[in-house]
């Protein structure tokens, strides 16, 4: 049969619910169509069917297109999905009959087709055969924020839709590294989505929206939203905070971040959520740009060297009821202002300001997973900086390290006022190490300067370290092997051979 022969399949969107927010072009394509074909549950019940009902005739072939299973358990040998799988293709060989007749079928449904909808099971398993023309709806999404009256999204927010059948820690993550969110398909998944909202700090700004635009609408915070009273058409609405700015809290807090070693992709979830909730931001310059600028988000960027300073300034804020988020490079913990903001912290002046820590990607983590798993063992941290600490006891510690046969991350190791420190360091290790012995020169990681690079330990040139590398020392096992496509790759065994 030839393509002009067959009849043509629509995937038609009926808008939320309200039957005049059908598009001019939805009402043309059902009035077009010889066969109507819309889902509905073994009730037999059709919302969609009642949206366009008026635009029905009686000349019009209807196909009830009905769930053999909802929620509820299945004897089915493939289980819940596998009767699902056989229901879709029995609906799409019964359209099929009426596409290969030469009828023209519409399949209709709530919403948008494309958006969650129904249809796209059969535009799977039809569009490939027949002409096909999909015909967009407004989605719940819209008539939700419409009918809350409130802008979802303003500027350079993000909006991010979720399924409320996510896990609960997976919503907690997602709504908490998010601008604005709308959850979907509550309903039985209503507890999870209220624990996620709270757990991401979001609960507070939450709305609930259920049939919008249809009879029996409502809406309401959704932290007083009866738990048992949620049916399935109801969703969840984190809107724009730019247009719905989140209430001053009762009392401040300081809440210390860490970037990681360059830019968004290294953010967490958490941290995400973090900055961008903070009524303030501090640190030094060079970490603030490298977070976006939020309108009415203050920032305060400093200098690298008044750590102190900084800490008691962002302290002083959260005092006085702000939300300071303190922005550091890579892991706040590592070398970083975590421990000069809990110093300044546990002075009796700020001891009941609210101050927490949250985790980041370091620069050792980092480099180590661009050269391969260099840290697969043992290892230790040290800074060569000795801004704070004598070389003496650098000294000291390098020996302690080289001499326990442990894979060593070096941290700042050189800048242009200290130049030297890089080479007694190697002078020292030589003494402990084979000369061949894998070093990791990892510069800029994640940065568009980024530079990887693996050299024998006695070939290491301070002249190419800076402030900006971080070098990672092999210990006795650590490997260094060139694989088939060129790249050298660094590892240290997790076994270690007995003496």
């Amino acid at each position: 049969m030839s393509t002009q022969d067959k009849g043509r399949l629509y995937g038609v969107g009926l808008g939320p619910g309200d039957p005049s927010l059908m598009t001019v072009r939805a009402v043309e394509v059902i009035a077009e169509a010889d066969v109507i074909a819309y889902h509905s549950a073994r009730h037999g019940r059709s919302i969609a069917r009642s949206i366009a009902a008026k635009h029905l005739r009686a000349d019009h072939i209807e196909e009830p297109l009905v769930y053999p299973v909802t929620t509820e358990s299945t004897d089915h040998p493939g289980g819940y999905r596998g009767a699902l799988d056989d229901f879709y293709e029995e609906c799409a060989q019964r359209l099929a009959a009426h596409l290969d007749a030469g009828r023209t079928v519409a399949v209709i449904s709530e919403g948008d087709p494309f958006f969650y909808g129904s249809y796209q099971h059969m535009h799977k398993r039809l569009a490939h055969r027949y002409p096909t023309e999909v015909i967009p709806g407004v989605t719940s999404v819209s008539a939700a924020a419409a009918r809350l009256g409130t802008p979802l999204v303003e500027a350079d927010e993000v909006l991010t839709i979720l399924p409320g059948t996510l896990p609960e820690e997976e919503l907690t993550a997602r709504l908490a590294s998010t601008d604005a969110a709308v959850v979907m398909k509550l309903g039985r998944t209503f507890p999870a989505v209220r624990g996620a909202m709270e757990a991401s700090g979001r609960l507070a700004e939450a709305r609930y929206v259920e049939r919008a635009t249809m009879t029996g609408e409502r809406t309401d915070t959704l932290a007083s939203v009866d738990a048992d009273s949620v049916p399935y058409f109801a969703v969840a609405v984190v809107p724009s905070r730019i247009a719905n700015p989140p209430a001053e809290p009762a009392r401040g807090e300081v809440v210390v971040v860490g970037t990681g070693p360059a830019g968004p992709l290294w953010l967490t979830p958490e941290t995400r959520g973090a900055l961008s909730s903070a009524t303030d931001l501090v640190g030094y310059t060079t970490y603030l740009d490298r977070v976006p600028v939020r309108p009415g988000q203050l920032r305060h960027g400093s200098d690298n060297k008044v750590e102190s300073e900084r800490a008691e300034f962002a302290l002083d804020l959260a005092r006085r009821g702000r939300r300071v988020a303190v922005v550091s490079g890579g892991d706040p913990g590592v070398f970083a202002m975590a421990t000069a903001v809990l110093e300044v912290a546990s002075q009796d002046a700020y001891r009941d300001v609210p101050v927490r820590v949250l985790p980041g990607v370091t620069a050792a983590n980092a480099a180590a997973a661009k050269a391969g798993a260099p840290l697969g063992h043992d290892y230790a941290v040290i800074s060569l900086s000795d801004r704070l600490k004598p070389w003496e006891v650098i000294a000291e510690r390098l020996r302690a390290a080289a001499t326990a046969d442990l894979v060593l991350a070096l941290y700042n190791p050189g800048s242009r006022s200290r130049t030297w420190q890089v080479g007694k360091a190697r002078e020292l290790l030589l003494e402990h190490r084979a000369p061949d012995t894998p070093v990791v020169l990892g510069r800029d990681v994640g940065g568009p300067e980024e530079s990887v690079r693996i050299v024998r330990l006695a070939d290491l040139d301070p002249a190419e370290v800076d402030m900006r590398t971080i070098l990672l020392i092999g210990s006795s096992q650590t490997r260094a092997v060139r694989r088939g496509d060129g790249q050298e790759i660094v590892w240290t065994p997790r076994r270690y051979p007995e003496a």
